[in-house]
């Protein structure tokens, strides 16, 4: 049986392991706060044992320094939103020692310095056809990537609800995985900052996009009625502009390539962070 390629998205699970662990984890003499590393191990150890059926190949992607400079450029409101402050730079302090753990056990991390890491992912599960792809992350613009071989993982959901696949998009939102980005564009995604159209909500985006319509097909469709309608048809550029935000890229040219054989298991968290001299 194909070992199963597992691709992680390490800042989203490197914030989530820093804000939403259960209870802060200090050093022995309370002088550095390893909340971040011991969270980030301990949640991707317990995803592994608990939510795949066999031992995966792991890849953890990292956004590049520069990696939204190229989106940004189109549009400077694209995640102006996020925050700032010390707060906010735990994550980001914690980094390098979660990459020295990684290295410490054989587990493969990637960085491309101009690239997010939504579109290395996109790339590596374009470059790994007909295999069991679970992409471990909170963030919703996977799900345009989702196919029967390609699933996300949410660990932060509820158990047997964790996994999410085509048939979960369609049924709680009411569009399809390719129908995404069109989507997203129309009603807004507020964790990128993009606004979407004003008045646009969830249930209109999916009834306007019906039967697989794209937003080019909106236009002649007969469905662009009444106020909401004529905001679209004014906003029509820079509703497409969103969903060009918004549409992962497959086409990154990466030197990494797949090993297709299981990563060594990784060891409890209070392991990795003695192995590192942190305690």
């Amino acid at each position: 049986m194909e070992v199963p390629l597992l691709l992680v998205d390490g800042h989203n699970l490197v914030w989530r392991a820093t804000f939403g662990f259960p209870a802060p984890i200090y050093s022995r003499d309370k002088v550095r706060e390893l909340t971040g590393i011991f969270g980030f191990f301990a949640l991707l150890r317990v995803a592994i044992r608990d939510e795949l059926s066999q031992p995966p190949e792991v890849v953890v992607v990292f956004d590049g320094e520069y990696g939204s400079a190229l989106r940004k450029d189109a549009d400077s409101a694209y995640k102006a939103n996020r925050p700032a402050g010390e707060a906010a730079l735990k994550p980001i302090l914690a980094l390098p020692d979660v990459k020295r753990g990684l290295d410490a056990y054989g587990i493969d991390w990637l960085e491309i310095d101009d690239a997010e890491a939504d579109d290395v992912i996109a790339t590596l599960v374009h470059h790994a056809p007909c295999r069991q792809r679970l992409i471990m992350s909170g963030d919703r613009d996977f799900y345009q990537l989702l196919t029967d071989d390609v699933h996300v993982l949410n660990t932060a959901m509820h158990p047997g609800k964790r996994h999410i696949g085509p048939a979960h998009v369609i049924e709680r939102y009411g569009v399809t995985p390719a129908q995404w980005p069109c989507f997203r564009a129309l009603c807004g995604d507020p964790s990128d900052n993009i606004p979407g159209v004003h008045g646009i909500g969830p249930t209109t985006a999916a009834r306007l996009l019906t039967d697989g319509l794209a937003l080019e097909d909106l236009p002649s469709s007969g469905r662009l009625n009444g106020a909401k309608g004529r905001r679209i048809r004014d906003s029509f550029d820079q509703v497409l502009a969103w969903r060009a935000l918004i549409r992962t890229r497959t086409d990154l040219a990466l030197s990494y390539e797949s090993s297709g054989r299981p990563s060594p298991q990784l060891p409890k968290p209070a392991e990795v962070v003695e192995k590192l001299g942190l305690w």
